[in-house]
């Protein structure tokens, strides 16, 4: 819900303004002074509407102590009739606009109305800003395999073309990267790139995101707002999750690609856009189409130029490569120092199947790289994953197949001891290592199952 700040040292003025709001149904805090103002802790308001003369600070002085802690806070400056100079001054000095005395209801909600309109739209460049930094800010596409050689020269060619691009993949494989790579390598890189996740949002809440809506179109729709599309014109729009779209949504989402046409909600006038779509999904759509739950017009409509990423266990010569930017990357970011992996730990990545493909591996890495107490990620800061290597279904076939938990588990024990002091050629502060105990710890080890 936009939040409207009143600043204003005349109680008439101050409770006329706040009705007047509060009836449009806006969330209004109003004050006397600038140090009031300090009270309203937690009150985080999208514009400030303030008197030019105030007791203390004046409302320019306001203005930007809030413009510090809201950097997109717009605001209105009431001054006194015939005050044209005042006005103008408060503007040059960081003001959004000025509205003289005495002013009606519908002065007063034209220039909101109007500043909420500027507030989205210096929203849309932010979000812009935001997208390009983290396409610039490390994340690449990594990987060498020959897999991954197909799909660099496939996006390639796709990102010079206007097309629809449908990436199909499994969850954490990179559909979003690439979707990000296809747009800033195209001739629409200086427009937005805008994305919705198609699944995380209600049916309702997902047409009013994508389309927009009228004023009054439901309850709680108090102005009219630009939906996704609109706001992605002349650039490219991101649907994540196309697979989960609700069957009136699909309909809309048709008229675009055939027409590049949208209606708001509620609304009755056509509004072109020009937007390119690339969407992703980790779900057969093939077999939804066969089963009725996904339009067939809108799936050849979508999948002009299909992108099928492989999972990461597909492409496992590329495992090296990503451990090692992962943990530059997390190194960076957690003020460490290069961060190294041993040769056993690296295998036990190589060997497990990464179901959640490259988002898994990331997430693993970066609890190893928080929990290690050194520069040297052993075997023993992955146990999220060594327990579905073939080293550990190698261990479980050595286990005696009787005995009572305690004998089979010292018996287990023994064995790791004994592979540790192989592959450590009897170093045991390496096999200590490895195993992730004190040395003691192991010599205590050692000698109680006569290994010594």
């Amino acid at each position: 819900m936009t939040q409207i700040l009143i600043v204003e040292d005349d109680r008439t003025i101050r409770e006329a303004i706040d009705v007047i709001l509060t009836k449009e149904g806006y969330v209004v805090a109003s004050c006397r002074s600038a140090e009031d103002v300090l009270q309203q802790d937690g009150f985080e308001p999208d514009i400030l509407i303030t008197d030019y003369k105030l007791p203390g600070k004046n409302g320019i002085e306001l203005i930007r102590s809030l413009k510090e802690k809201f950097p997109l806070l717009e605001s209105i400056v009431i001054t006194a009739f015939g005050s044209i100079d005042l006005a103008v001054d408060a503007v040059k000095s960081g003001a959004s606009d000025f509205l003289a005395k005495p002013f009606s209801p519908d002065e007063l909600m034209l220039k909101v109305h109007q500043l909420l309109d500027l507030r989205q739209a210096h929203e849309q460049k932010e979000y812009l800003l935001e997208e390009v930094r983290k396409v610039f800010s490390g994340y690449e596409i990594i990987g060498s395999s020959e897999e991954m050689k197909k799909i660099y020269s496939l996006v390639s060619k796709v990102a010079r073309s206007e097309s629809t691009v449908l990436i199909q993949g499994e969850s954490g494989t990179g559909k979003e990267l690439i979707a990000r790579y296809i747009h800033f390598n195209s001739k629409r890189s200086k427009g937005p790139f805008i994305k919705v996740n198609c699944a995380a949002l209600a049916e309702g809440v997902l047409e009013s995101e994508l389309f927009g809506h009228e004023k009054g179109a439901f309850t709680g729709s108090i102005r009219q707002r630009k939906g996704r599309f609109e706001l992605a014109d002349g650039g490219t729009m991101f649907l994540d999750e196309i697979g989960d779209l609700a069957p009136n949504v699909q309909v809309k989402l048709l008229r675009v690609l055939q027409e590049g046409e949208i209606e708001r909600v509620g609304g009755e006038q056509t509004i072109r856009v020009d937007v390119r779509v690339v969407a992703a999904t980790n779900r057969d759509l093939v077999s939804m189409v066969q089963k009725g739950s996904f339009r067939e017009d809108l799936y050849y409509r979508l999948n002009v130029i299909p992108v099928v990423l492989p999972p990461l266990r597909k492409r496992k010569e590329d495992i090296p490569e990503l451990t090692q930017f992962f943990l530059t990357k997390l190194a960076n970011e957690n003020n460490r120092k290069k961060i190294m992996l041993e040769k056993e730990a690296m295998q036990v990545l190589i060997d497990y199947p990464w179901p959640g493909n490259i988002r898994e591996l990331e997430n693993v890495l970066e609890r190893a790289v928080v929990l290690c107490d050194s520069d040297r990620i052993t075997i023993s800061e992955l146990p999220f994953v060594q327990e579905t290597s073939p080293a550990f279904e190698q261990r479980k076939q050595m286990l005696p197949a009787k005995g009572n938990l305690d004998e089979r588990l010292s018996e287990m024990e023994k064995l790791l001891l004994i592979e540790a002091l192989q592959e450590s050629k009897g170093i045991k502060t390496r096999a200590a290592r490895a195993l992730g105990i004190k040395t003691s710890t192991l010599y205590y080890k050692l000698e109680k199952y006569g290994l010594i």
